[in-house]
């Protein structure tokens, strides 16, 4: 794909991102839980940290800042990226989409908004509120470290196989 392509893409996912808050802010109650399925719920409330609520304490600007040095760490590592590499390049794209979204929040109003609450009552499990933003960021995340996984292993086997003669269908190497 493209770069205009996955810019396309990149632009289209933070502007469901930003529907999303938009919805949450302007229908959900807040701090009030809507069920929607047994284990999932709605729950509309506010971030001023980053995961799990982590650097609370530090201020939007911070946060700004350090968001859009992240941005520019992505970018910069996407640029290096082989072309044939797609699933790592939809990683990068989703942990692009996630961290603008999330700094349109902060530079918005200061926090991010989250709403999304996976728990299991029977269990008394509750994981921390969170929003599309937050699922781009760990998508992308794990899209990237399957596709380094998979690039090391194929790494591995070429330079395994680099010893051994084409025309040898034993699989032993010159020197065996």
């Amino acid at each position: 794909m493209t770069m205009s392509r996955w810019i396309l893409f990149i632009l289209l996912l933070i502007g469901v991102d930003q529907i999303s808050k938009y919805w949450v802010e302007t229908s959900l109650p807040l701090y009030k839980r809507v069920d929607m399925i047994p284990f999932l719920s709605l729950f509309r409330t506010y971030n001023e940290g980053v995961a799990f609520s982590f650097l609370s304490g530090l201020g939007a600007l911070p946060l700004i800042v350090l968001t859009i040095g992240i941005i520019l760490f992505v970018i910069w590592l996407w640029r290096g990226l082989e072309k044939d590499r797609w699933i790592s390049a939809l990683g990068f794209s989703l942990v692009l989409a996630g961290a603008f979204g999330n700094l349109i929040d902060r530079i918005r109003i200061g926090k991010v908004v989250d709403m999304i609450f996976f728990h299991i009552d029977s269990l008394r499990f509750e994981f921390a509120v969170f929003n599309l933003a937050d699922t781009f960021i760990t998508l992308g995340a794990v899209a990237i470290i399957v596709d380094e996984f998979f690039a090391w292993k194929t790494g591995r086997n070429q330079q395994s196989n680099r010893g051994s003669d084409p025309g040898n269908d034993t699989g032993k190497t010159e020197n065996e």
